[in-house]
C-alpha cells in the first residue's frame, strides 16, 4: 500500500515536471531579496490563478496564499515556498546590480510548491484526505537587508523583519493547525531526504557609533573616531566568546554597513549591524545583554556616543517530535534507507519556521540535489529533479500521511505538540520585548557615565 501511494502521487506531478523545472529556472534567473521579490511572487501568482486557484496577496508586500479543501472536515495543513534570494555578489551567476543570488535554493521550494498545487488540482489526489491545506508563498526569509526593512517597519508597510512572522501577525495563519515545508541541502546523491532535532534563533541589531568629525592629519585630537569605537566593541565582543557556554549555539556576527565618508577625517557615524544567535530565546537575551554591554562600554572608553536598536530576529527551529517520526516513515516510503537520516545535532542558522513552530507544530526536513556552500559563490542546484520534483512527490506523500483515515495522523500531531507558547498573543508579546531602542551612553554633566543596555 505504502508503495502504491507514492506511487499514485508520483504519477501525478510527473505530469507537471515541465511546469515545476521551469519555474525553478525562471526564479533562479531573476533573484530579488526580502520584501522586493516583486517578479518571483507574480510569476508564482499567474501560475496558481493558471491552474484554477484563488489566491489571496499580502497587502503592501509581496507573497500570497491559496486554500485547498478536501471538502471533509478536519486539520489545517500549512505548506510554504520561500521567495527570497540571498546576496552573494561573487557568484558567477549573481546579479551584476544588486547582487542577489539563489545560492539558498528558495527557488526550489517555489517550484516544488507549484508541482504540489498543479498536483492537488488533479482528480483523485484528495481522495481518502479530510481537512483542508493552505499553500503559501511566503517572502523574506533571509534576514537581510535590514536598514531596508526598519524603513518598511517605520512607515507601518510591515511590523517584523521575516515574512513568515509578519504573515503571522496580520492573522495570514490564524485557521492553520501544523505545518512543513522543505529545503534543498548539498548532500551526496539524488533523493535524499534528512532532517535535524532543530536549529537556532536570533535578535537582529543596528548600532550606530557617533563620534565627532575632525582633520584626519591636522588635528585628530579634535574629533572622536567613531570607528575605533566600533573595532574596540569587535574586540570586546569577541573576548566575551569563551564566556559562552558550550552547547547553547551562541553566534555572533557583524559587518560594517557605513564605515566613514573620508579617509582624511575622522569618522563620526559608523553603522553596524549584528545578529546574535542561540538555541533559545532565554540565551539569545543573555547573550546580548553582554553583547550591548560591550558596545555600549567601548563607546564610553573613548567619548563616543552609541545607539543600539534591537529587533526580533527569528525564534529558534525546533522540530516537532512527532513529525519527525512521520518524516521517517514517509521519507523510507519515497526513497531507500541509506537515503533518510535523522540528525539529533542542532544547526547554528536560523529560519523563521521557527516562529511558527513557537505556536504550532511544524518540521523542516532537507532534499538533496543542491552542491556547494549555502549562501556561498559555489552554490548550485545540479540536481534539479531530486530538489524539485522529488521533493513535491515527498511533500504530497507527507500530506496524504497526515489526512488520510480521518486525519487521525495530523490530529496525533496536534495531541502531542508542546509548543512553547500557548497563544498567538503570548507568543507576539514576548518577541516584541526584544524591540528596543536606546541611547547606550548617557554621559552626565557632572562627568559620570551611564550605560543604558
Amino acid at each position: 500500500m505504502e508503495n502504491i501511494i507514492f506511487e499514485k502521487y508520483s504519477n501525478i506531478v510527473d505530469k507537471y515536471s515541465d511546469l515545476i523545472l521551469k519555474a525553478e529556472r525562471y526564479i533562479f534567473a531573476n533573484p530579488e531579496t526580502g520584501f522586493k521579490e516583486y517578479k518571483t511572487s507574480k510569476y508564482m501568482e499567474d501560475a496558481f490563478e493558471a491552474l484554477g486557484y484563488t489566491i489571496h496577496r499580502a497587502e503592501g508586500i509581496t507573497g500570497f496564499y491559496a486554500d485547498v479543501d478536501t471538502g471533509r472536515p478536519g486539520p489545517k495543513v500549512l505548506i510554504f515556498g520561500e521567495l527570497d534570494s540571498v546576496i552573494c555578489a561573487e557568484h558567477p551567476e549573481a546579479d551584476k546590480e544588486t547582487g542577489a543570488v539563489h545560492s539558498c535554493g528558495h527557488n526550489c521550494q517555489c517550484a516544488a510548491l507549484l508541482g504540489i498545487a498543479a498536483a492537488l488540482k488533479t482528480p483523485g489526489a484528495l481522495d481518502g484526505l479530510s481537512g483542508s491545506v493552505k499553500l503559501c508563498a511566503v517572502p523574506a526569509e533571509e534576514l537581510l537587508e535590514t536598514e531596508y526593512r526598519e524603513e518598511l517597519r517605520k512607515k507601518g508597510i510591515i511590523k517584523y523583519y521575516g515574512g513568515k512572522v509578519e504573515f503571522m501577525s496580520r492573522g495570514y495563519f490564524d485557521d492553520c493547525d501544523l505545518a512543513f515545508m522543505v529545503h534543498t541541502t548539498s548532500v551526496e546523491g539524488s533523493h535524499c531526504l534528512l532532517v535535524r532535532k532543530g536549529s537556532n534563533g536570533c535578535i537582529s541589531k543596528n548600532v550606530v557609533y557617533k563620534g565627532v568629525a575632525a582633520h584626519a592629519g591636522g588635528a585628530p585630537n579634535n574629533g572622536i573616531n567613531a570607528l575605533y569605537a566600533a573595532n574596540m566593541g569587535f574586540n570586546a565582543v569577541n573576548a566575551l566568546r569563551e564566556t559562552m557556554v558550550d552547547g547553547q549555539y551562541v553566534r555572533i556576527h557583524s559587518i560594517i554597513t557605513n564605515g566613514g565618508q573620508m579617509v582624511n577625517a575622522i569618522p563620526s557615524e559608523i553603522a553596524v549591524e549584528t545578529q546574535v544567535r542561540g538555541m533559545s530565546n532565554d540565551i539569545i537575551k543573555m547573550a546580548n545583554d553582554k553583547v550591548n554591554r560591550a558596545y555600549a562600554a567601548a563607546a564610553a572608553s573613548i567619548g563616543a556616543k552609541v545607539e543600539i536598536h534591537d529587533r526580533p530576529g527569528y525564534s529558534p527551529v525546533e522540530n516537532d517530535d512527532t513529525m519527525i517520526e512521520i518524516f521517517e516513515k514517509v521519507a523510507n516510503m519515497c526513497t531507500t534507507p541509506d537515503k533518510v537520516k535523522i540528525n539529533n545535532v542542532r544547526g547554528g542558522g536560523c529560519s523563521d519556521i521557527g516562529d511558527i513552530q513557537m505556536v504550532m507544530p511544524a518540521i523542516h526536513p532537507n532534499v538533496s540535489g543542491a552542491t556547494g556552500k549555502g549562501h556561498g559563490s559555489n552554490y548550485y542546484i545540479t540536481d534539479p529533479e531530486s530538489a524539485c520534483v522529488f521533493s513535491a512527490k515527498f511533500q504530497l506523500v507527507y500530506l496524504h500521511e497526515l489526512l488520510k483515515d480521518d486525519a487521525k495522523e495530523a490530529k496525533r500531531v496536534i495531541a502531542n505538540a508542546k509548543t512553547p507558547y500557548k497563544s498567538m498573543e503570548e507568543y507576539f508579546a514576548a518577541i516584541d520585548a526584544f524591540c528596543k531602542d536606546r541611547e547606550a551612553v548617557i554621559y552626565e554633566e557632572d562627568g559620570t557615565v551611564t550605560l543604558d543596555i
